[in-house]
């Protein structure tokens, strides 16, 4: 399934970062918790940007 998160965050990132709202999305998507997509990003030296809720 990691495969797969990785898959979504590099897909749906800009320059090296990512809006908070976009890895939400992609949890709630993909039935993973925010902190599983914070991990995958985090794996793949993407920033999460815009965090509206302190998730990441």
């Amino acid at each position: 399934m990691q495969d797969k998160i990785q898959e979504e965050v590099k897909k749906n990132s800009k320059n090296g970062r990512i809006s908070c709202p976009v890895a939400r999305k992609i949890a709630q998507e993909l039935a993973v918790s925010y902190q599983e997509v914070g991990v995958a990003a985090d794996a793949l030296n993407i920033k999460i940007t815009d965090c509206e809720l302190g998730c990441f």
